[in-house]
């Protein structure tokens, strides 16, 4: 599978850092509206040409385009794409609000193309040895989940971090679909939402880069909460934050009948997933049991291009983990249970695998 890049900011580089190792993928082309970071992005890369946007989205030598965009883009040029005929993967949110997610699915199956949407972290070892353990009923019947997410703001070290802090970002569409993604590949889609959200600070100062110093506005929610309601019954409680300073709570925790199951950061791709059980003593590490071993961003472009339309880290997924996340904010807004109206299967899992095995 032939791969365009769109915008080569800070996430590009850990894309590009693992084209190399992807069997079944090869970057061609990149763009970006600064010339820049395009030519930067192609440095050292043969074959690789700097294309302007226009160009890429026209170029019949690419099959699919990585749209690593800002959020507000992400839509646009999926559906600029999709249009040329093109697949998309996006990086995550799959767009910033629920229609316009909606669009670009219903605009990729006119066209008969694929769509997918990161984050592909929950492929790795981490999360699927967790789906295993829950699957081989280490803990019983699953009943709820805690999801914490606890940091003082990405704009102490990102240094153009503007899009954190606008609609379409805040913790709740930054980093939640890391852990919701993670949640519902753990316990399946989600019914319904409860949310609750504030925003004490209206400013930001840039703590970084050649900004460092100056104040940015916050237009978007910055503290969020919820409790999501899988279809299984779960219950989620989940916990984003961009005003706290730190939390001792597992990343991901899943309590079941017989045991709680503490499940590594799903912003990572492998860590310790840990057990205790009812009765005993201790929290025991279960031995890896799932998910593709010794990889990084992009894993989700490999298995798209071996499994076409089952790819894992798919656009329907995306899109119901944006609906969820809007129906949370809606919540927030309105005080009011929020049904999510969508549904998705619950992901395959990825059976214990190095990442050149195409399967």
């Amino acid at each position: 599978m032939r791969i365009g890049i769109i915008g080569c900011g800070v996430i590009s580089r850990q894309y590009l850092a693992s084209f190399d190792e992807l069997p079944d993928v090869q970057l061609v082309a990149v763009a970006d509206l600064d010339p820049a970071r395009a030519e930067a992005a192609a440095e050292g890369r043969e074959g690789v040409r700097v294309l302007s946007v226009d160009e890429l989205l026209a170029d019949p030598e690419v099959d699919t385009v990585l749209n690593l965009t800002i959020p507000a883009a992400h839509a646009d040029v999926d559906l600029r794409a999709i249009a040329g005929g093109k697949n998309v993967y996006s990086e995550k949110p799959f767009a910033v609000t629920t229609e316009e997610g909606a669009g670009v699915l219903a605009a990729a199956q006119k066209a008969g193309v694929l769509t997918g949407s990161a984050p592909d972290t929950v492929l790795g070892t981490g999360t699927q040895t967790a789906r295993v353990a829950i699957d081989v009923g280490e803990i019983g019947t699953p009943i709820a989940a805690v999801a914490t997410m606890v940091t003082p703001g990405h704009e102490r070290w990102h240094p153009q971090p503007d899009f954190y802090y606008v609609p379409g970002g805040g913790p709740l569409l930054d980093m939640g679909p890391y852990y919701i993604h993670s949640l519902v590949t753990l316990l399946g889609p989600i019914a319904e939402v409860i949310g609750a959200g504030s925003r004490l600070r209206t400013e930001r100062t840039i703590g970084s880069g050649p900004r460092e110093g100056e104040i940015i506005p916050v237009t978007t929610e910055t503290h969020v909460t919820g409790v999501l309601v899988h279809e299984s019954g779960a219950l989620t409680t989940l916990i984003m934050s961009f005003d706290g300073v730190a939390t001792s709570a597992h990343p991901i925790e899943v309590h079941g009948t017989t045991g709680t199951l503490a499940v590594p950061d799903p912003n990572r791709f492998d860590g310790d997933v840990e057990v205790k059980r009812l009765g005993g003593e201790d929290w025991e590490t279960l031995p890896v049991a799932g998910g593709y071993q010794g990889v990084a961003r992009g894993i989700g472009l490999q298995d798209m291009a071996v499994r076409g339309e089952a790819l894992r880290a798919s656009g329907e997924l995306g899109q119901h983990v944006l609906e969820v996340m809007n129906a949370v904010l809606e919540s927030a807004r309105n005080g009011t249970r929020v049904e999510v109206a969508s549904t998705v299967a619950r992901p395959e899992a990825v059976e214990l695998q190095d990442v050149r095995v195409t399967a």
